[in-house]
């Protein structure tokens, strides 16, 4: 007997399990270990009012679209030299699920 297959999760379970323990999506609430994502989605990079960022935002002259968010997940140090930020993606379907949720948080 076969087992059965488990369901891709969405988006946002992902986010749920992979980054919701260092981010939030509600903009109202105070910053974790990263800045908030509500809004994350062609917004400036490193400029959430209140989060002290790493030097390398500075230099950071983009705002999160798909190809940076991408890169960004895949590896934040190749983005942003410096970055403090642990988590690696390497699957590119899991990314793009997580980027899909990002999208829609306003």
């Amino acid at each position: 007997m076969a087992l059965p297959t488990q369901a891709p999760l969405t988006g946002a379970e992902l986010f749920k399990r992979q980054c919701g323990t260092c981010h939030t999506t509600n903009a109202a609430d105070p910053p974790r270990q990263g800045p908030t994502l509500a809004g994350v989605f062609d917004r400036k990079a490193g400029s959430v009012e209140g989060f002290r960022y790493s030097p390398g935002f500075a230099k950071a002259d983009f705002s999160w679209d798909e190809a940076h968010l991408d890169a960004w997940l895949t590896n934040p140090q190749a983005v942003i030299p410096g970055a403090i930020m642990p988590y690696r993606q390497p699957k590119p379907d899991l990314r793009a699920a997580l980027i899909g949720y990002l999208k829609e948080l306003k």
